[in-house]
């Protein structure tokens, strides 16, 4: 099973047979008040940066992010995603829940987009496949639906077979899904670690497709939260994560060395490479 993105210049591809995908998360206004306060401004430069840096620091796609209260979010998310494409060669991820944002996003792209996000909710089936059919991107499927996120495994299976089955059936094929099987605050829950990793080994076994996960949300609130994250994205690798969206530069070591170990990284050479411009 192989995600194929793009933009005007790279193709980057998701498969259980490359090495994983970061998908670097900086460029997002949450929590960030500088960024926030630049972007309300029209103040594009703090996205240039993080752009560069993210790719710099390994990144393979950037996912795009401009949330911010009482902003015209279609706007800024467009002038957004126009200069991180002046900026890198990175294929872009459009991150929004406002389906007139993502759209307008896609009007300005040039490539194959990823769409963050499509939920098993029937609103969000209906509005965000729509368009991932008509602009040919892909798109992450969270399994969780009007219910919220899942308390089962085997009803964020169920909700991961409805958003592939759905999307089939408006033409969208299997390969163009990448379900994120959701990781959560492992100090608020114990088990929600090894909840994502049950889903990812029964979601690769059943239904095949590629997998990502927002890695840091793992240790929220937890202490040495390096240590937690970059445990827990090895685990997830071996158990079947295709991509993780992260910070690349805190990421990346732990992902070089979990592919190595996954036999991702022929003689070891993007391990050797990589870990001499991390250290």
């Amino acid at each position: 099973m192989e995600t194929v993105l793009s933009s005007a210049a790279k193709t980057v591809k998701i498969s259980d047979k490359s090495p994983t995908v970061i998908i670097g998360e900086r460029i997002n206004p949450s929590g960030k008040k500088k960024m926030s306060e630049a972007l309300k401004n029209g103040d594009m430069e703090i996205i240039r940066n993080e752009a560069t840096a993210q790719v710099a620091a390994g990144a393979d796609v950037l996912d795009v992010n401009v949330n911010i209260f009482g902003i015209d979010e279609a706007a800024l998310l467009s002038q957004a995603v126009k200069t991180v494409m002046e900026t890198v060669d990175a294929p872009l991820c459009i991150d929004s829940n406002n389906v007139d944002s993502v759209a307008a996003a896609l009007k300005v792209y040039k490539g194959k987009a990823l769409i963050n996000s499509v939920t098993g909710e029937e609103r969000s089936l209906t509005d965000v496949l729509a368009l991932a059919k008509e602009y040919n991107a892909a798109v992450i499927g969270l399994v969780q639906d009007e219910e919220g996120i899942p308390k089962t495994v085997d009803k964020r299976l169920e909700v991961a077979h409805k958003i592939v089955d759905r999307a089939a059936k408006v033409g969208i094929p299997p390969e163009d899904i990448v379900l994120d099987c959701l990781v959560l605050a492992i100090g608020a829950n114990s088990s929600s670690g090894l909840d994502c990793l049950e889903t990812i080994l029964r979601v690769r076994a059943e239904l095949g497709v590629n997998i990502t996960l927002a890695a840091s949300n793992i240790s929220f609130g937890m202490p040495e939260r390096a240590l937690l994250t970059g445990t827990f994205v090895a685990t997830a690798i071996a158990a079947g994560a295709t991509s993780v969206i992260a910070d690349a530069a805190k990421i990346r070591p732990n992902v070089l060395a979990a592919d190595l170990v996954a036999g991702k990284d022929q003689r070891a050479r993007r391990y050797i490479t990589g870990t001499k411009t991390t250290v």
